[in-house]
């Protein structure tokens, strides 16, 4: 049952899940794949750097800053060597966030998951985090429909197909990225993420949330 004293209670139709590092602890796993696959080509650049510039960010924007970086073009298997070592980094280290898989299991909101990543990676890392039985809901991936976060159309592209209003989804998301496309689509959108990382200008438009369960507190 919803916390009576939420502002969003009895406002929200359904949910979008965003996918990397919201259900699953993904994001550094393909940070430092990223990082290790340029460090070939002569890249350098620690974690936290690669974490402030990559995260949320389209592969293709992640190329051109590195190959900017080195000063050379990088070559035409770079993107399916990145995802390879992806998934043999995701297949030894990945861990589901906190709270995913009950929030999956026990929503009785219609949800979807809408990722920028790929659905092959989507698939993947719910695959290997135990996930993807407890779906109950579509997976659509900013490649399908060639916009990507902080655009709004693959949020709408997603109330559309669930047949919900826009002004009735509430996303999840902990990238910033991804709250910018929340809000530009017109939805609630809940911050996993602190509250210090959440940029001025987005602070009084998301609800912060510490863990995934803690939706139950806002949801109906």
């Amino acid at each position: 049952m919803a916390d009576s004293t939420s502002p969003v209670r009895g406002r929200i139709a359904a949910v979008i899940f965003d996918c990397d590092g919201t259900l699953v602890d993904s994001e550094p796993i393909a940070h430092a794949a990223l990082l290790d696959e340029g460090a070939e080509h002569g890249l350098e650049m620690d974690a936290a750097e690669g974490a402030a510039l990559f995260t949320g960010i389209k592969m293709v924007f992640c190329v051109q800053e590195i190959e900017r970086r080195i000063g050379k073009t990088l070559p035409d298997d770079f993107v399916p060597r990145v995802r390879a070592r992806m998934a043999r980094y995701f297949a030894e280290r990945l861990q589901t966030m906190p709270g995913a898989l009950e929030v999956l299991s026990r929503l009785a909101l219609p949800y979807c998951i809408a990722s920028n990543g790929p659905q092959e990676k989507i698939r993947l890392t719910l695959e290997i985090c135990g996930l993807l039985p407890a779906m109950k809901g579509p997976i659509f991936s900013a490649y399908d429909i060639g916009h990507w976060k902080p655009a709004p159309e693959l949020f709408i592209h997603a109330a559309n197909a669930m047949g919900v209003a826009a002004r009735q989804c509430a996303v999840v998301e902990d990238s910033i990225p991804g709250m910018e496309a929340g809000v530009a689509a017109g939805m609630t959108v809940f911050a996993l993420c602190p509250t210090e990382k959440i940029p001025p200008q987005l602070r009084q438009r998301v609800l912060p949330i510490r863990r995934l369960d803690d939706l139950f507190e806002h949801l109906d």
